[in-house]
């Protein structure tokens, strides 16, 4: 029986998809987001983590289900949670047997139309019903100096799911000197526009309060001087990519 490594779970998260949602927080991440809040999510799961089965984590969510309205469900996040393809597989195929909404908040680092990872990637997305996918950065090299990974995969997982239709909110974090550069905003754009199921585009503003975590951790802040967007920055980067 297939377990999740979970590390945290937020009961009634109100920005991580549609309507009201149980979001579950797998661990693993193979990149490493200068600005990551979550540095703590970086770890793949081990023996002494806590580990739970699909049904355990359905029976768990389904005491909040009379909050979530016409809209709401779950939302797996992580780390990166395609590093777990066999538990969520085995999650949103039982949440949809429960006439449960399912969410993926993903960056699709793992991506590849390699066997056998699109085959279960298929599957996984027909049991999938939203796709917030993160988009760093449009520029490959400034991607791999903010992730440690270009975005080749990420971009080409975009254009899958466009090709099949899957419907998908596009996330950008919006970090002062590093990723609101007009015309990577205006590129990043223009390849949206190359999307045709896109529902929503969002700009996250970056935030520190995930630093402490990495004192925590003995993990270096190199992002220490750079300081959140201002509205009027926000509603900058917001005027380019949604208009």
């Amino acid at each position: 029986m297939v377990k999740g490594f979970i590390h945290s779970i937020e009961t009634f998260g109100s920005v991580d998809g549609p309507g009201v949602r149980f979001i579950i927080f797998l661990r693993g991440c193979r990149m490493r987001c200068r600005y990551c809040h979550n540095p703590d999510t970086w770890r793949l799961g081990r023996d002494g983590d806590e580990a739970l089965t699909a049904d355990e984590l359905l029976d768990r969510a389904e005491r909040y289900r009379s909050y979530w309205g016409k809209q709401g469900g779950i939302t797996v996040s992580g780390g990166e949670a395609l590093l777990q393809m066999d538990f969520l597989i085995d999650l949103f195929e039982k949440a949809h047997k429960r006439g449960i909404n399912t969410c993926l908040d993903t960056a699709a680092q793992p991506f590849t139309r390699d066997e056998p990872f699109i085959s279960r990637f298929a599957r996984l997305m027909k049991s999938t019903d939203t796709v917030l996918l993160d988009i760093k950065h449009i520029d490959d090299k400034a991607h791999h100096q903010l992730t440690g990974w270009g975005n080749t995969a990420i971009l080409d997982c975009a254009r899958y799911l466009s090709d099949i239709g899957k419907p998908v909110w596009i996330r950008h974090v919006l970090v002062p000197g590093l990723t609101d550069d007009p015309d990577q905003l205006r590129r990043l754009r223009a390849f949206i526009d190359t999307l045709h199921n896109v529902q929503r585009v969002e700009v996250l503003p970056y935030h520190r309060l995930g630093v402490y975590k990495y004192a925590q951790l003995g993990i270096p802040y190199t992002l220490e001087h750079v300081e959140p967007p201002t509205q009027e920055q926000v509603r900058a980067a917001e005027q380019v990519l949604i208009g």
